[in-house]
């Protein structure tokens, strides 16, 4: 199988590749995941995410995930946060206020541009948070597979 680039040992174990599926990885959870070749062509998945995020998720947490004085950087978060609760906190929002914080996640589970490709977010952002995937617009991507396509076209259908 194809491994995310970089040490596996100093990754966390969410990340390293253990399958994949009509262009898709997974970790040994199932878990998406992301994968890199050696001469930095990136899954598809991932360079869709950053089209994605860049499209929805910007605009409060910086480009790249990088943060902003709006939002929390993201892209460690994905790595850090239970794939499960990042579903949930994208899908229902959040609300944190207290002596420390005074932040508002909104829900976005009924917007088709973020939960059709909320996998392809989450796997850019872990991508960006192992810097597998430097700053910027990925040069190199693999073709987008034909059960992505029809996925995709399901789900915006």
């Amino acid at each position: 199988m194809a491994m995310a680039q970089g040490d596996d040992e100093a990754k966390p174990d969410n990340i390293a590749v253990a399958y994949s599926e009509d262009g898709r990885y997974f970790t040994e959870d199932d878990i998406p995941t992301y994968n890199v070749a050696e001469d930095g062509t990136i899954d598809w998945p991932s360079y869709s995410g950053f089209r994605r995020y860049h499209s929805e998720c910007h605009v409060c947490h910086g480009p790249e995930g990088e943060g902003s004085s709006y939002a929390p950087a993201l892209k460690k978060s994905a790595i850090d946060m239970d794939y499960y609760d990042f579903i949930d906190v994208v899908t229902n929002g959040r609300k944190r206020v207290d002596a420390a914080d005074n932040s508002v996640m909104p829900a976005l589970g009924d917007n088709p541009n973020v939960m059709c490709y909320i996998n392809d977010i989450y796997v850019y952002l872990k991508a960006r948070g192992t810097d597998a995937i430097p700053r910027g617009r990925p040069g190199k991507k693999e073709p987008k597979s034909d059960v992505i396509r029809e996925d995709e076209n399901a789900c915006l259908g």
